[in-house]
């Protein structure tokens, strides 16, 4: 029970430091992100704090699933390199003891990761991508920045305005260039403001002129204007032509089993899998002798973490693909990964060679050395 206790208590304390810095990082990185992403058009500036937070939010089953096995690893190295678990095996406590505390602590994590990898993970995809839909259909009046040539949805038309006079309803020095059934025309103004009539909603430019041309002839139209009435509708939002597969919540991919829906699952599933395995991981990593330190074996330890999330993301794209099948990529991936994990935890546990574990020399018991 003192064993279970104090493992417990040590790893609360790691994991709760690692996780908060973890998430720090990831919130800096993806402010700095979305940011640039706001600068050029694909979000709204005001909706970055809540882009900030969808994206942090998706990223949550992976930085927990790490934070967990950087605090086993810690721990663990610790514990090693106190000559602590020198005693706790003096007593009968071998690596594989540790197996059970380290689940019963773990198993509120996997919760946690299943529920976001399965609900929450396809929901923060999905908010994401309206959000950033909502912005790129926006009326062209609302496009509009000053000082800055900005292109209407369709392409039609190109706005440049000056300055604001008041609010976004008025604006100094217009420029409007528009290609509409085959003419070419540029209109100017020195102010222009928005109206909302009851024919609809309309952009009245004042002292201005308007140079009409067709493509291929030498015609040119010039007319000047002391006032000229523009006519921009605000379309409705429509619905995002291409939902991808990433926003489709769990039950909708099973409905429809192709090999990209697969390949989803394969995804969300693994982040599942993938935490159970860094345990186990964690536990054979953390064996270190006492004379070394513990930069190498956590340097190691990352590595392995992004070597596995790697092959996480190869075997959803086999998958999607069409050129492997799910169970095989399933099994062989994380059924191999768990296989070789229980090996190398039966090995330290044994103090045996791999020579010995594959039979290929006699089986011979090593004593642990003090």
């Amino acid at each position: 029970m003192l064993f279970h206790s104090s493992l417990r208590k040590e790893l609360s304390r790691s994991f709760g430091a690692t996780l908060i810095v973890l998430v720090t990082v990831v919130m800096t990185m993806t402010l700095i992100r979305t940011l640039g992403l706001a600068s050029r058009g694909s979000f709204n500036p005001s909706d970055v704090f809540l882009v900030m937070g969808y994206t942090v939010l998706a990223y949550l089953p992976t930085l927990l699933t790490l934070g967990l096995f950087i605090a086993i690893i810690s721990t663990l190295t610790r514990m090693f390199v106190d000559s602590e678990m020198v005693i706790w095996q003096s007593s009968g406590r071998g690596l594989f003891s540790l197996v059970k505390p380290l689940l019963r602590f773990s198993w509120p994590v996997f919760a946690v990761v299943a529920g976001l990898a399965l609900l929450i993970l396809p929901w923060t995809n999905l908010r994401v991508e309206e959000l950033k839909n909502q912005y790129q259909q926006r009326g062209d009046l609302d496009r509009v920045e000053p000082g800055r040539f900005q292109e209407s949805a369709d392409g039609s038309r190109v706005f440049f305005v000056e300055k604001e006079v008041s609010g976004n309803q008025a604006g100094a020095n217009v420029f409007i260039a528009t290609t509409d059934k085959g003419k070419e025309s540029v209109t100017s103004a020195r102010s222009g403001r928005v109206e909302n009539l009851p024919d609809g909603r309309f952009l009245k430019l004042n002292n201005g002129q308007r140079l009409e041309r067709t493509p291929g002839s030498q015609e040119i139209k010039l007319i000047e204007f002391e006032q000229y009435a523009i006519q921009i509708g605000q379309e409705a939002l429509e619905e995002m032509n291409f939902v991808p597969v990433k926003t489709r919540t769990t039950a909708e991919l099973f409905n429809d089993l192709t090999p990209v829906h697969w390949g989803e699952v394969s995804w969300r599933l693994g982040l599942i899998l993938a935490s159970f395995n860094f345990v186990i991981i964690g536990i054979t990593v953390s064996s270190v002798n006492p004379r070394m330190g513990r930069g190498s074996n956590l340097v190691f330890a990352l590595f392995t973490f992004v070597l596995y999330y790697n092959l996480l993301n190869f075997g959803q794209n086999m998958i999607s693909s069409g050129k492997f099948s799910f169970v095989p990529v399933m099994l062989g991936l994380h059924g191999g990964v768990f296989v070789l994990a229980v090996l190398g935890l039966a090995k330290m546990h044994l103090n045996l060679k791999w020579r010995e574990m594959s039979g290929l020399l006699p089986l011979r018991r090593k004593l642990p050395s003090p």
